[in-house]
């Protein structure tokens, strides 16, 4: 009698990395530098000077080892981030590394907007499929004084981005206090003009000392109030917008849709947590709300072949929410850290 193998199945099952609390993680946040043009209130001190040295950033090969050793581990989600990501000379051919790589579902990015304009169709046919841009004022005096960037630049690059074709293109807004709360409905209408979403995210604590964060902290359930609350936003539960942790509401007036990011306030917002983040010299966060970093740099250099566990490591160490609410104080800002 002959003996046959066992057939291996044509399409074998993808792997799943669950952290110690059941949550899936598929979704890997990549800073490619944490170098930027802007000086956001809520991301980069004024005083910050402690750019990485640029032959501690990851290079182009190295990123795109990673990324293919986490989508072997069970990543399936990317968004490239800085800093400002756009400010990397290699971006171009980080993107079309990544995107080439089987198994990924998905490759997006985060920026600023201002330097997008003559990259927006090139990183289009690069790979890119959804870009986040951030917005926090329309007039531009008040633009300038939470970024120190240009409006004109932004509008440029939004313009830009909607005609590369990309899947989907969401507006970010951080939410302050005394400073942009009068914008949201102006930017509501905005983005229902351009039949575009826009998030309205909780200030964090990653940059500004603990009583300024106080002074201008504007919680999601203070903006909801403003925008009209049930009288005017109506849940909109089958609307995923992404891989993030937003929350949809129909904005009855304009027709937009409007995210609520309320990582401050939301007592269960950790619940659904299914991310990681790489920093722009190679370390990897299981969390952005808490200290703890795996040295994933080191490994690489070496070339100990290692970096799929660390990443699996990584995920064992996910805690099951942050700290932001319990004092925590970041080692280094946001731009730092990875948007």
């Amino acid at each position: 009698m002959s003996f046959s193998p066992p057939a291996i199945p044509s399409n074998p099952p993808f792997p799943i990395l669950l952290d110690p609390f059941g949550r899936k993680i598929d979704y890997l946040r990549v800073s490619i530098t944490d170098q930027c043009n802007e000086r956001c209130l809520y991301c980069r001190p004024a005083a910050y000077r402690g750019w990485t040295p640029r032959p501690e950033h990851l290079s182009s090969a190295e990123f795109i080892r990673v990324v293919q050793d986490a989508v072997q581990a069970g990543i399936r989600n990317v968004r490239l981030t800085g800093g400002e990501p756009l400010l990397r000379p290699d971006l171009i051919q980080i993107t079309r590394g990544i995107s080439s790589i089987p198994q990924l579902h998905s490759l997006s990015l985060s920026t600023n907007g201002t330097l997008l304009a003559p990259l927006a169709l090139e990183l289009r046919k690069a790979g890119i499929q959804s870009i986040n841009l951030s917005l926090d004022a329309l007039d531009s005096n008040l633009y300038r004084q939470i970024t120190g960037g240009s409006l004109d630049d932004f509008l440029d690059g939004f313009r830009s981005a909607l005609s590369a074709g990309f899947h989907q293109i969401k507006l970010n807004c951080v939410l302050l206090r005394g400073i942009n709360e009068r914008e949201l409905r102006s930017l509501v209408h905005f983005a229902a003009e351009h039949q575009v979403p826009i998030r309205f995210i909780e200030l964090m604590p990653l940059t500004l000392l603990p009583e300024e964060r106080n002074d201008l902290f504007l919680s999601a359930h203070e903006a909801w109030k403003l925008l009209g609350g049930d009288e005017n936003l109506s849940p909109v539960p089958g609307f995923t917008g992404g891989h993030g942790p937003a929350r949809y509401f129909r904005d009855r007036t304009s027709g937009a849709v409007v995210g609520l990011i309320g990582a401050m306030t939301t007592p269960d917002f950790c619940s659904s947590c299914n991310k990681l983040r790489l920093t722009a010299d190679g370390k990897l966060r299981p969390c952005l709300g808490r200290h703890g970093e795996i040295d994933l740099r080191h490994e690489i250099r070496q070339g100990s072949g290692q970096t799929e566990n660390l990443l699996r490591q990584a995920v064992a160490q996910k805690p099951k929410d942050h700290e932001f609410s319990a004092g925590y104080e970041p080692s280094r800002p946001m731009t730092a850290l990875g948007g």
